[in-house]
């Protein structure tokens, strides 16, 4: 006959064998951590347009009033860090070109740091260097140039057109830049020299946001009557650039001009509730600014673009 099973004598035999499921569980080996883990790319929808962020690298970089808040104070500094619960003795730094599909081209802006970090992207979003179509190089700095061609000076995108502006380019082929005679001379007949108010294609417009480098250059992306910018290095972090656009950023060329291009672009942004991608925003680097005392406060997307 089977023993009948009561509460009570439950109880009374989890009570007689204490340590039985400790023994189980610890006999188990721990579970080993995993790591730290990003995405390499976030696609969404602008009207007819698939856009999609492409994280082609990512380092942490110590000391950062070294490059941002050249002219705030240490306290101002560590102030503005603190009410935004980020660390002042590191940064983490994101490069992240945007490939827009436009149904009929695949257009990519800018290429990373080198050419594995810009394939690896391009391949987890499922396309291959081969499939882009046209190559816009916002400026001219190496984390942009980087991955247009491999050491030997093998081109990555085999199958495309290059398009900068020309105010760039000419300040480059004469500055004896080592990164722009290996990743750009080689190039230099394949591309077309454009201006503001010129179109790469279709809905693409370029925006002077001089400043930067000599020859800086945003784009407008209109589709649907949605628009977006793209807006490459105009500010390079959410907040030490965007709260504080007059603090002095180390890699602006033309510090005033630079700081004189971002209010301009951040005032329009902001009055246009228009969103835009941040070649250094935290990745998946699109996002929105208001108006916030003297500064911008940034708003990171979050379902906006998927609807």
């Amino acid at each position: 006959m089977t023993p009948k099973l009561t509460r009570r004598g439950l109880l009374a035999s989890a009570a007689a064998t204490p340590l039985a499921g400790l023994a189980a569980t610890g006999a188990r080996a721990q579970t080993a951590q995993q790591g730290i883990n990003t995405v390499d790319f976030r696609r969404v929808k602008l009207g007819d347009f698939e856009v999609t962020t492409l994280l082609a690298g990512t380092r942490a970089v110590p000391d950062p009033q070294t490059i941002f808040g050249l002219n705030a104070s240490e306290e101002e500094f560590a102030a503005a860090s603190e009410a935004a619960h980020i660390p002042t003795d590191q940064a983490q730094f994101f490069f992240t070109p945007t490939l827009v599909n436009t149904g009929s081209e695949l257009v990519l802006f800018d290429t990373g740091l080198n050419p594995a970090g810009i394939t690896a992207a391009l391949e987890a979003a499922g396309h291959a260097p081969g499939d882009v179509d046209v190559v816009v190089i916002t400026h001219m700095h190496g984390d942009h140039i980087g991955g247009l061609a491999d050491d030997s000076g093998a081109a990555t995108f085999g199958n495309a057109r290059y398009v900068t502006g020309a105010t760039e380019f000419d300040h480059w082929s004469n500055a004896g830049n080592e990164g722009f005679e290996a990743k750009v001379r080689p190039l230099a007949e394949r591309m077309e020299m454009i201006s503001g108010g010129d179109s790469v294609a279709s809905g693409i417009e370029a925006i002077e946001a001089f400043g930067h480098t000599p020859g800086h250059m945003v784009y407008r992306l209109e589709s649907g009557g949605q628009n977006l910018i793209v807006a490459a290095d105009f500010a390079n972090h959410y907040v030490w650039s965007l709260a504080y656009p007059d603090w002095e950023v180390r890699f602006d060329m033309d510090k005033s001009a630079a700081a004189a291009s971002r209010k301009e672009l951040l005032g329009m942004m902001a009055a246009d509730k228009l969103p835009f991608i941040g070649y250094h925003m935290p990745f998946p680097a699109i996002g929105y600014v208001d108006m916030r005392d003297s500064g911008y406060h940034y708003t990171p997307m979050s379902y906006q673009l998927m609807l």
